[in-house]
């Protein structure tokens, strides 16, 4: 099964200012396929097809570098009041050592402004990565509402992470926790379950912060290490036969078969938290009481519906996959949405794609019409995820 690197062009930055991780000459060495995203050269794929590398995930354990993520700290007394003023999280409740996916919403417009991970870790600051494509929109909004809420009187100062200084590598995969657990010290990872985070010694580095999270579905852990020591890091993970390494090409097809959403493609300021499904990552207590960026517009939608919704579609025929932008149609040939992300699965062996359609179609068993090539193609309104998760979790 071929999959095309076109997305990774499409969303490209020009050559002016390209940034590279401190990983770039071991990619390299290790035939990286490099291309330009997100203003950082990153590989899309090694000597091993997109395909070879998914399927490789989902069996044992693949190596990926995630560098060009925006990692922040956020210190001070006032630290979870201050990230409640942006993000939907009740951040005040959070246990230590627990993380949540979170979403910045425009406070006016209820669209989603990034989609992030926040942890309460068991030191004195909040840890958070957000995405490499919105890195310079996400440090204005925290520089801008950190001097607004200093001036109130708050503590809180932000430390952004030059990703020349610190790395971020995430290990995805069935097998990720036994490979980790030969290079960590000080930590019993049986005991660090899902959405968990814990400081520990990585290959004799200290004070690495691992979250048991990732962007494919499986079971996985995000490691923030030192950019000085990430090569030696990332060299004795592959030095692991069960190991290979993976690139934004096969994180985007594990994570569009985790049903798991692309900033900028399945989401953007454009959609809201309802719209998109997403409505769960806002706490029920800020719910209730009404106190979260965006509450105006999202509990009205709430109260009263929206036009459209997130959805996933699944191709019934073989032939070529649908792509994002590509126009979906109702059973009397009217357009009722777009897709947002397509991709033959290597695990289903089906095309799979995910989009927005009128609410009215959204029921899951629909069938619709979606445009490829000039020709129309039937697809049937599912489920996400595609693939069923494979997370360590806590056991009830």
């Amino acid at each position: 099964m071929k999959i095309s690197l076109w997305i990774f062009s499409e969303r490209s930055y020009s050559n002016n200012d390209i940034k590279k991780t401190a990983l770039y000459d071991f990619h390299k060495k290790n035939e990286g396929k490099m291309v330009p995203f997100a203003g950082y050269l990153m590989p899309v794929k090694y000597a091993d097809s997109i395909t070879t590398s998914h399927l490789h995930t989902r069996k044992l354990c693949s190596l990926f570098d995630v560098s060009h993520m925006l990692q922040t700290k956020i210190y001070g007394k006032h630290k979870k009041k201050f990230m409640e003023r942006i993000c939907v999280t009740d951040v005040e409740s959070m246990g230590k050592g627990k993380s949540a996916l979170s979403l910045f919403v425009d406070d006016e417009t209820g669209g989603i402004l990034d989609d992030l991970i926040i942890t309460n870790t068991d030191e004195d600051y909040l840890y958070m990565v957000t995405n490499a494509s919105c890195k310079e929109q996400d440090m204005k909004i925290l520089t801008e509402q950190q001097e607004i809420f200093k001036s109130s009187g708050h503590d809180i100062t932000l430390e952004f992470l030059d990703s020349k200084d610190q790395s971020l590598l995430a290990l995805q995969g069935p097998g990720s926790m036994s490979v980790l657990q030969k290079l960590v010290s000080s930590i019993d990872l049986s005991k660090l379950y899902f959405m968990d985070s814990s400081t520990a010694t990585v290959c004799g580095v200290p004070d690495c912060r691992i979250n048991r999270c990732g962007y494919t579905g499986e079971d996985g852990f995000e490691i923030s290490v030192p950019s000085s020591r990430v090569e030696m890091i990332a060299e004795s993970f592959v030095a692991n036969d069960s190991v290979k390494l993976a690139g934004l090409g096969a994180r985007d097809t594990l994570r569009l078969e985790a049903g798991m959403c692309l900033y900028g493609s399945d989401i953007s300021r454009e959609t809201t938290p309802v719209e998109a499904a997403l409505v769960w990552t806002i706490s029920r207590k800020r719910r209730d009481e009404k106190r979260f960026p965006g509450a105006s517009i999202i509990l009205k939608q709430l109260t009263e519906g929206v036009q459209r919704k997130r959805v996933g579609l699944i191709q019934k025929e073989q032939g070529a996959p649908v792509r994002g932008g590509a126009v979906i149609f109702g059973g009397d040939g009217q357009k009722i949405g777009s897709v947002t992300s397509g991709c033959p699965s290597p695990s289903l062996l089906q095309n799979i794609a995910m989009g927005y359609v009128d609410s009215k179609f959204a029921k899951n068993g629909t069938e619709v019409q979606v445009a490829v090539r000039g020709n129309k193609i039937s697809m049937v309104v599912t489920k996400m995820p595609f693939v069923k998760s494979n997370y360590y979790s806590k056991p009830n």
